[in-house]
């Protein structure tokens, strides 16, 4: 699956995505775009999910004709993600097209 990671999203879980192709929005100069906008840019460019730490992008966007699954982060702490990397794995591979689904990832103290 092609996957691009929003900015905020920690770059090391790419490596924990085995089998997916990752982007990077800001690598790919996409970084400053809106999150309409990044949708858009992302369908068109084949991407198959959005991997981001947006939680209010499902109420600013209309994401009920959306091609492109996205998947939130609950947090984009490195230290409190990578206890959570089979969780966010298992989201990922079941991902379908225009799917939204959140990982709740707790604050580790």
């Amino acid at each position: 699956m092609r996957i691009l990671f929003d900015n905020g999203t920690p770059n090391p879980l790419a490596r924990s995505l085995i089998g997916h192709d990752v982007a990077f929005a800001r690598q790919i100069g996409w970084h400053e775009l809106k999150n309409g906008d990044l949708l858009r840019q992302a369908e068109e460019a084949g991407y198959e999910l959005l991997l981001t730490s947006d939680k209010n992008m499902c109420y600013q966007q209309n994401l009920s004709k959306r091609k492109i699954a996205i998947v939130v982060l609950g947090n984009q702490q490195w230290p409190d993600v990578k206890l959570h990397l089979d969780r966010i794995a298992e989201a990922v591979n079941a991902a379908v097209p225009g799917s939204y689904a959140e990982v709740e990832i707790p604050h580790k103290d």
